[in-house]
C-alpha cells in the first residue's frame, strides 16, 4: 500500500521538478521566500523598462511559483512577443501549461524550444519527463537518448528513463539506469530511494545501504525511514524495525503507519497480543477511520481471550468498511466459541 504511494510521489516529483526558477537571463531577479518584495521590485522595473522581456519572464516565474497561472501566462506571452528567439521562454511557458493541466500545449512549446535551440538540454529533459507522464515510453526513451548524446552526465535523464522502464516491468534495465543516476549525482535522493525499494522487495541487503544513503541526504524522510523499517520487518530484524517506527512517530506525530506497524510486529511475529493492543489504539487516535487497525486490535483482543472487546472492534471495522471479510470471519469465530461454551 505505502509502496504504491511512494511510486506515485516519485512521478509527482518528476512533474514538479519540471517547473524550475533558474534561467540564464541577463537581468533575472531573485524571488525571496516571502514573495512580496521581489514582486514589488519587478513591477517597478517593468514600469521603468517595459520593453525588457527578461523582466516579464522573471515575473512569470514568480506568478508560476505562486500558482497564479493566468498572470504567469500573460507575462510569459509578453516576453515571447518581445523576443521569440529565446528557448528558455518557451520552456517556462511549457511549465505553465503543464501546471494548468494542458500537457499537449506543454509538449508543443517544448518542441518549439528545441527547434530554436537544439542544444537546450533543459527543454529536452522536460520533454522526456512529459512523455513519461503521458505514458509515451518510446518518445520518452528517444528524448533521453538524444539528451545523453549531448551530455551523458545528466543524472535526472537516467532517472526519468528508469521510472519508465519500471512502469513497463523492465526492472533490470531500470536498476542499471538508477545506478547511473547515483553515479552521476551522489546526492540523488530519489534514485537511492527507488533502488532501496527495489532491493527491499527481493530482501537483498543492498536495500539497507541504498536507503541509508537516502537518509544521509534527508535524515527525516518519512518515505526512506518507512521503507527501511519495512525492510527490517520483512527480514525478521524486528528490534531494528520497531526503533525505526518509533523514530518515525517522533518525526511525524500524525503518521498512523508507525504505531500500526509496531502493533503488527507484536501481534503477528512476536505473538505478544497484549503488547500489540496499545499500538493499534495509538494508530486509531491518529486516524479513527483506519479500519485495519480496528480489525488487528480486535484480533489481538480475540487471541488474548477478551471476546467482548474483540467483537466491538470487528463491528467498528465493519461500520467503516462494509462487508469487510476479515472482520466478518472474526465475528463468526467468536460466535462459534460462544456456541461451544
Amino acid at each position: 500500500m505505502y509502496r504504491t504511494r511512494i511510486l506515485a510521489s516519485l512521478l509527482l516529483l518528476i512533474v514538479l521538478s519540471g517547473c524550475r526558477n533558474n534561467t540564464n537571463n541577463d537581468r533575472q531577479l531573485q524571488v525571496s521566500d516571502t514573495g512580496k518584495m521581489p514582486l514589488e521590485l519587478l513591477n517597478k522595473e517593468i514600469l521603468l523598462d517595459a520593453s525588457n522581456p527578461n523582466l516579464y519572464h522573471s515575473r512569470a516565474i514568480f506568478y508560476l511559483s505562486d500558482r497564479q497561472f493566468d498572470k504567469a501566462l500573460k507575462d510569459i506571452n509578453q516576453a515571447i512577443l518581445l523576443d521569440s528567439l529565446k528557448s528558455v521562454y518557451f520552456v517556462t511557458l511549457s511549465d505553465i501549461y503543464l501546471m494548468m493541466g494542458q500537457p499537449q500545449n506543454s509538449r508543443d512549446v517544448l518542441i518549439r524550444a528545441m527547434n530554436i535551440n537544439p542544444d537546450d538540454t533543459d527543454a529536452r529533459l522536460k520533454l522526456a519527463k512529459l512523455y513519461l507522464i503521458m505514458k509515451d515510453y518510446r518518445n520518452c526513451y528517444e528524448m533521453v537518448r538524444q539528451l545523453l548524446l549531448i551530455d551523458n552526465n545528466i543524472a535526472s535523464a537516467y532517472f526519468t528513463r528508469a521510472i519508465g522502464l519500471l512502469e513497463q516491468g523492465d526492472t533490470n534495465r531500470a536498476v542499471a539506469d538508477l545506478m547511473q543516476a547515483v553515479d552521476k549525482n551522489q546526492d540523488y535522493y530519489e534514485a537511492y530511494l527507488q533502488l532501496g525499494d527495489l532491493y527491499a522487495i527481493k530482501k537483498d541487503p543492498l536495500a539497507e545501504a541504498y536507503l541509508k544513503n537516502a537518509l544521509s541526504i534527508r535524515p527525516k524522510s518519512l518515505e526512506a525511514l518507512y521503507m527501511l523499517g519495512m525492510y527490517y520487518q520483512e527480514t525478521s530484524e524486528y528490534k531494528k524495525a520497531i526503533e525505526i517506527y518509533q523514530n518515525l512517530a517522533k518525526i511525524d506525530s500524525s503518521f498512523r503507519e508507525a504505531p500500526y506497524n509496531i502493533g503488527y510486529i507484536y501481534l503477528v511475529y512476536l505473538n505478544d497480543f497484549k503488547q500489540a493492543i496499545p499500538y493499534f489504539t495509538e494508530s486509531l487516535k491518529k486516524d479513527p477511520g483506519y479500519y485495519q487497525a480496528y480489525f488487528n486490535r480486535g484480533y489481538a483482543y480475540e487471541l488474548a481471550g477478551e471476546f467482548k472487546k474483540a467483537t466491538e472492534d470487528y463491528q467498528r471495522a465493519l461500520k467503516i468498511k462494509v462487508n469487510y471479510d476479515k472482520a466478518i470471519e472474526g465475528l463468526n469465530r467468536i460466535d462459534k466459541l460462544k456456541i461451544r461454551k
